[in-house]
């Protein structure tokens, strides 16, 4: 910016002076005295533009303001202040004409930023103010310090956005209601698509602790015709349950608690559950080795889970066995080992106020109803109610993989001793 001259220098000083007495009538004179001194002088513009705006002389105020921004086109705040003028006047197109000037100079201008939210909010477009109020939220989330205005803008703008999401949901619903009805269970990934996009759900990626298939879906329940065995599972519920039911009575089965921590393991989110018969099971395989005196204590489920093509890799699985889950116990947020494999729950015994997420999606859990999942997708499960939670649950491939690349992953686990099927 240029140096002002000495004599406009005391002529803008002395007519900051008579603003804050108050002295309209003052700063208007000493300001077109400084300008008479340095007419080009961007200060001095803007001064006498802020002048004008005070006193509602819009056109003197923009053609001061259009003046020190030519004298000074790096300064963004020159054409926020000639978006004012023309947001007085009514003039939609010049107003975003110079917002978009001072966001050409500083994309990150949150005046600017504002400013571009209001006026396409004003105007009823409702996609550019649902951006434009994003940026303006993001950038005042961000800030450690905010000012009355700038929280203020982030209370408009978390507003506008809630209220924005909830037409958006009600339009759709409206207009794909039925359509997404036709599709059944088919419209699973478009209503997981739309929920994201108006931010009501996250997407969840693999997370495997132990082997990681490239490429298969991430997909946190699967579709059930990927199991046309489940039918044939879940005719057994009835006999499943009774076994179940009275290895738990006998107070002699091999029942343990599932989460047994190594002695000097640091306090971790497991550490509530650690040898605690909140979370028990009783295993009738467990890393591929068979517990007879489970199965032959529960010959309905041990037939019943032979007739399933559980996965089958020497020293790592198959695993299958009857979760507990006590009266108001959770099992906290986890991901498993491989996305090899599929977990699959067969509900037993299931009172009022269970249930069980994985992923963005909770589900309740219905008796003899079967379902699978991809259990390296974050999941969690809670049991609120006063009875106890009992399902059977084993795995078995993954339902993507083909009958050639199963047979190399079982070479690939004997030839390294690779872990990752067992849970």
């Amino acid at each position: 910016m240029a140096t002002l001259p000495p004599a406009a220098t005391a002529l803008v000083s002395a007519a900051i002076a008579a603003r804050q007495r108050g002295d309209a009538t003052g700063e208007r004179r000493l300001l077109d005295d400084a300008l008479r001194a340095a007419p080009d002088h961007p200060q001095i513009l803007n001064a006498r533009g802020m002048r004008a705006l005070s006193d509602d002389d819009l056109d003197l105020a923009l053609r001061c303001f259009t003046g020190a921004a030519a004298a000074d086109p790096g300064q963004p705040v020159l054409r926020i202040n000639q978006a004012t003028v023309h947001r007085r006047r009514g003039d939609d197109a010049g107003e975003r004409a110079a917002l978009e000037a001072a966001l050409a100079i500083d994309r990150l201008n949150f005046t600017a930023q504002l400013r571009m939210a209001e006026l396409h909010e004003r105007r009823g477009d409702a996609v550019a103010a649902a951006l434009g109020w994003s940026g303006v939220v993001q950038m005042a989330t961000g800030m450690t310090e905010r000012s009355p205005g700038i929280e203020d803008a982030l209370v408009r703008g978390r507003a506008f956005l809630a209220g924005h999401t909830a037409t958006m949901a009600r339009v759709l619903t409206d207009e794909l209601g039925p359509a997404m009805a036709d599709l059944g269970g088919g419209a699973r990934r478009i209503s997981a698509c739309i929920d994201h996009m108006l931010g009501r759900r996250a997407i969840y990626a693999n997370q495997c602790s132990g082997l990681h298939v490239p490429f298969l879906p991430a997909d946190e329940f699967f579709e059930r015709a990927a199991f046309p065995w489940f039918a044939d599972l879940e005719a057994h519920t009835d006999a499943i349950r009774a076994e179940a039911l009275a290895l738990v009575a006998s107070g002699d089965a091999p029942i343990r608690p599932y989460v047994r921590l190594d002695q000097g393991t640091p306090r971790n989110k497991w550490s509530a559950l650690d040898n605690s018969a909140d979370w028990s099971a009783c295993f009738l395989w467990e890393y591929g080795v068979r517990n007879d005196e489970a199965c032959d204590r529960c010959p309905a489920t041990a037939a019943a889970l032979a007739a399933v093509p559980q996965t089958d890799i020497p020293g790592k699985a198959p695993t299958a066995f009857f979760s507990i889950l006590r009266p108001h116990a959770h099992i906290p947020a986890h991901t498993g080992v491989t996305n090899a494999r599929t977990i699959v729950h067969l509900p037993l015994v299931v009172p009022e106020g269970c249930s069980f997420r994985v992923g963005g999606e909770t589900r309740a859990w219905r008796e003899g109803e079967a379902f699978a999942f991809d259990d390296t997708i974050e999941h969690e499960a809670w049991n609120t109610s006063n009875a106890p939670r009992i399902v059977l649950i084993f795995d078995v491939w993954n339902p993507h993989l083909t009958p050639d690349e199963q047979r190399l992953l079982r070479d690939v686990f004997h030839l390294t001793g690779q872990g990752g099927v067992a849970p």
